[in-house]
């Protein structure tokens, strides 16, 4: 299953992509697939052929883990 991301990275613009697996505490890199900004533009230090792009985990601040389609569809509580 892919993760929807948001990498916030130091003193950098948040940029989302897809990751296969969330990062263990022993990792040091970061493996995204198909970086964009986040309203979905290219981003402008990238090649516009890179599908894939390796990130130190040094350098983000946090990830914000992004709900999909399928974890939209949960129906929470509701206060009456």
């Amino acid at each position: 299953m892919a993760y929807l991301i948001q990498i916030h990275i130091a003193n950098e613009e948040p940029i989302r992509g897809e990751i296969e697996q969330l990062p263990a505490s022993t990792d040091t890199l970061i493996l995204v697939q198909n970086p964009r900004m986040r309203d979905g533009k290219d981003l402008r230090n990238l090649e516009q052929n890179v599908i894939q792009m390796i990130l130190p985990v040094a350098r983000l601040n946090f990830i914000q883990v992004l709900p999909t389609g399928e974890e939209e569809k949960v129906v929470g509580f509701v206060r009456e």
